[in-house]
């Protein structure tokens, strides 16, 4: 738990490093003197609330990165605002923008902290990293820094409108690829496939939040302050839609969760295996960094992985399959992979138990391809099913002393390496079966 905190923390950290440096470069650049006029000021204000309140209200579920979509479009509509209804302008360069955003991103997300709300260290460096790209290259490229009336005023409407955009999607370009890039070093490769899940799991609210941003722009000369509420209506209402959604995921969870305890009633397993061989399995593939949509699909493997016991004559003695025959291994596993996909909708998961007895040296001897998903699954199934016993470090250290014994050979070495950091923070793991 206290590693999990100091992780998290490390977003306020980046937030307020990120916001000394910014106001550092516009005091440099002598950009306050431009924040002379009240309505500047006061839009400046408004759009820092709204952001910290966009960072509270961030949003996540099982499959799905998190976002802050009411906090990105407001820093995106930040970042191109330069006319204000009275005629004045916002004169001042990125590096306010910036300070702005970064101080407002550091306020909401403290005080998620404080609340003990889930925060990512790499989401939240990513949305900054959008934002500073953003800045960076409308008021300090495209607008030159200065002579910002002249160029807001020259062209036409569509005009501006692309530009904002375009500009938009090479920030979110940047969230991407450095999201992707800090998961890809937590897990030692695999960039090309993170770099796909990242794209897939955001395009949809990437582009509503981009449009949301240029729109509040476009408004403002006319609108003012009102454009920020009036725009970001659509993305609030698709924060209660999309709590509807989480809230259907769960129950489908559950479902899940009540199938997978069908071996434990039938007296296959001890109580409550498939639940701490998922739990472990999914704090090994967080401490890899693997994608949302890949945590979701590992849960409900890792959930499901012994239900083809139900199939077996005669149970495995204290359901430990680790220590069966490697044919009756394969028998469990064929029989798991069936009634999987028997469900018709789990396609994903099945694929990933049609590998769950693979041994390692397959990958290392024959190239072979095992998602890193299956290797994590025999792992925690492996430490779970030889981690009975007596309670502590004993058990802890005889159970790893067996999967060491398979390192290179049975076991992935790197999802081991992940175990061991994972026992490291949470000892709650060693007391597991009883």
């Amino acid at each position: 738990m206290r590693r999990t905190i100091r992780a998290e923390s490390v977003a306020v950290a980046v937030a307020a490093v990120t916001a000394l440096v910014s106001v550092f470069a516009a005091y440099q650049a002598g950009d306050f003197p431009g924040w002379g006029s009240d309505a500047e000021l006061t839009l400046l204000l408004v759009f820092g609330v709204t952001i910290a309140v966009g960072e509270w209200f961030q949003i996540s579920a099982p499959g799905l990165r998190s976002s802050a979509p009411l906090a990105t479009a407001s820093a995106f509509g930040l970042c191109f605002t330069v006319e204000l209804p009275d005629g004045g302008y916002i004169a001042s360069g990125a590096a306010v923008v910036i300070a702005v955003t970064s101080v407002a991103t550091a306020i909401g997300v403290g005080a998620r902290l404080l609340a003990r709300h889930a925060v990512s260290f790499i989401d939240v460096s990513g949305r900054l990293a959008a934002v500073v790209v953003a800045a960076l290259l409308y008021r300090n490229v495209h607008l030159r820094g200065t002579g910002a009336a002249v160029l807001a005023n020259d062209r036409p409407e569509w005009q501006k409108a692309v530009t904002m955009l375009a500009i938009a999607a090479v920030g979110l370009l940047a969230d991407v690829a450095l999201t992707s890039t800090l998961r890809a070093l937590a897990a030692r490769g695999g960039l090309r496939r993170i770099v796909v899940e990242e794209l897939v799991s955001s395009v949809t609210l990437s582009l509503a939040v981009a449009v949301t941003g240029v729109l509040i722009a476009l408004a403002a000369p006319t609108l003012g302050i009102a454009a920020l509420p009036l725009f970001l209506v659509p993305l609030v209402l698709t924060l209660f839609a999309f709590r509807r959604y989480v809230s259907i995921r769960a129950t489908y969870l559950q479902s899940i969760r009540t199938l997978s305890r069908l071996t434990d009633a039938a007296g296959y397993t001890p109580a409550g295996h498939s639940e701490r061989v998922a739990a472990l399995a999914l704090s090994i593939g967080r401490e890899l960094a693997l994608p949302e949509r890949e945590l979701l699909d590992l849960e409900y493997a890792a959930l499901l992985h012994d239900i083809g016991q139900v199939a077996l004559v005669e149970p495995i003695p204290g359901g430990a399959t680790v220590l069966a025959a490697p044919a009756d291994q394969r028998r469990i596993e064929a029989d798991t992979v069936a009634i999987v996909r028997e469900t018709g909708v789990l396609e994903g998961v099945a694929r990933i138990l049609e590998h769950q007895t693979t041994p390692y040296r397959r990958v290392r001897e024959l190239g072979e391809e095992i998602p890193l998903t299956s290797r994590i699954i025999k792992v925690a199934n492996a430490y779970e099913d030889l981690n009975r016993g007596a309670r502590g470090s004993r058990s802890r250290d005889a159970a790893l002393e067996r999967i060491y014994l398979g390192l290179g050979y049975e076991y992935d070495p790197r999802v081991v390496d992940a175990l061991l950091r994972v026992l490291d923070v949470a000892p709650h793991h060693t007391d597991s079966g009883t």
